[in-house]
């Protein structure tokens, strides 16, 4: 995301960004949301074991690759099972931290349209837990899968019955992936490279990172998916007006005596 390859500022010109303050408490109180949110749905570990089996079967039934072939894939050495694990516990914040930081600085209208679908979609995940408490894989027997977290390190999660800073029965949906997928369609929708495509690559490995390490099942990161698509076809992206849009791949400035003229509409605040 550099001037060479991204389209110039005449966004942060055109739209005014949103208080700065009011961003960071919203920010902030996103994110306590989803911390103690999922905590309220504690507890239930017979059901949510029970419901982690009914999903394995399912993925069974529906002939869907085992999770166990990605995880066989990282269980060749210690390396690529602690990189696998670094990438889980470290990169699911920041990435998204410097991604909204990166729009509010850059793309303002932008910033709004992510930061609204990034509440939606992680409010709506608090929602499932309660109706639907989910054993993460690497918690069942029977499966052949290791908790690599535990056996290679690190680990952001304790023991279930004495963690109090997360709920291990929230596996479903995978907001890793909800939150790692809108990073890349945030960024492919708000620049203008010839390589933006390669954002896709943070939700793929992030895909293969929390079925490897048997964080998640391949339904929970479905799930995410068809939540986030709600979410995307409800909130109205930022659109370019038919003078905005150059044919170089980037945005022009606006004509002479068009200078009051917003450069993007549909935003909002």
């Amino acid at each position: 995301m550099n001037g060479s390859t991204e389209p110039p500022d005449a966004e942060a010109a055109a739209v005014r960004r949103p208080p700065l303050v009011r961003e960071l408490l919203l920010v902030a109180g996103l994110f306590l949301v989803y911390k103690f949110g999922r905590q309220l749905a504690t507890g239930h570990t017979g059901e949510a074991r029970s419901n982690g089996h009914r999903v394995w079967d399912l993925e069974r039934a529906l002939h869907l690759p085992g999770e166990g072939s990605v995880q066989s894939l990282l269980l060749h050495g210690d390396g690529l099972a602690q990189i696998a694990n670094t990438y889980y516990a470290a990169v699911h914040f920041p990435a998204t931290a410097g991604f909204l930081v990166w729009l509010y600085l850059r793309r303002p209208a932008h910033y709004v349209w992510a930061r609204r679908v990034l509440a939606t979609v992680t409010s709506a995940a608090l929602v499932l837990p309660f109706a639907y408490p989910l054993a993460p894989p690497r918690m069942l027997t029977g499966t052949g899968l290791v908790d690599t977290a535990h056996v290679y390190g690190p680990s952001v999660y304790g023991p279930p019955s004495s963690d109090h800073l997360s709920n291990q029965f929230a596996a479903m949906p995978s907001l890793h992936f909800a939150w790692a997928l809108m990073v890349a369609l945030g960024l492919i929708a708000a620049t203008r490279s010839r390589w933006r495509l390669l954002w896709l690559l943070h939700p793929l490995v992030t895909l293969l990172v929390i079925v490897g390490t048997a964080n998640h099942y391949w339904v929970d990161a479905l799930v995410a998916t068809a939540m986030l698509g709600v979410a995307l076809a409800v909130i109205r992206r930022p659109r370019r007006t038919v003078g905005t849009a150059g044919s170089g791949g980037g945005l022009r400035a606006p004509a002479a005596g068009k200078r009051d003229e917003k450069v993007l509409v549909g935003a909002g605040r």
